[in-house]
């Protein structure tokens, strides 16, 4: 699985990352009266859409090819996009009606954020994970 990503990252990796990431950036700029209620709290809204993006983001860092301090060090660089931009999200969001800055959502976002990079690391790290490109070969 691992390789297959990594032969088809365009598609599969940096595509949604930015599509996913486009949407995102919509959603938080729509103003508060016209946001759908999803039904749960907007600290899970904020810890789940984290949590995503973190996934993908792990997985461009880990298998882009220009900046080898970068795909050293995914993780890292993870985490700090994700609290770079939660902080850029929330402030952005001071400018849009009905939004508010809160502390608690950049904390939301950065514990999504958290999941989602273990995530990665766990199913990268897995045997299965890579031993799934060999049992193709």
């Amino acid at each position: 699985m691992y390789k297959f990503l990594e032969r088809n990252k365009n598609l599969f990796v940096y595509g949604p990352l930015w599509f996913y990431w486009v949407i995102l950036f919509i959603a938080t700029t729509i103003p508060g009266k016209y946001q759908p209620d999803l039904g749960v709290s907007d600290k899970i809204e904020h810890f789940s859409a984290y949590m995503v993006l973190a996934v993908f983001l792990s997985l461009a860092y880990t298998f882009q090819t220009k900046f080898k301090g970068i795909s050293n060090k995914p993780f890292l660089f993870t985490f700090l996009t994700i609290f770079g931009y939660g902080i850029i999200d929330e402030t952005h969001q001071l400018f849009i009606p009905g939004r508010y800055c809160d502390w608690k959502d950049l904390t939301a976002d950065v514990i999504g954020g958290l999941v989602g990079i273990t995530f990665v690391y766990v199913i990268i790290r897995s045997s299965f994970f890579n031993n799934f490109d060999e049992a193709k070969e």
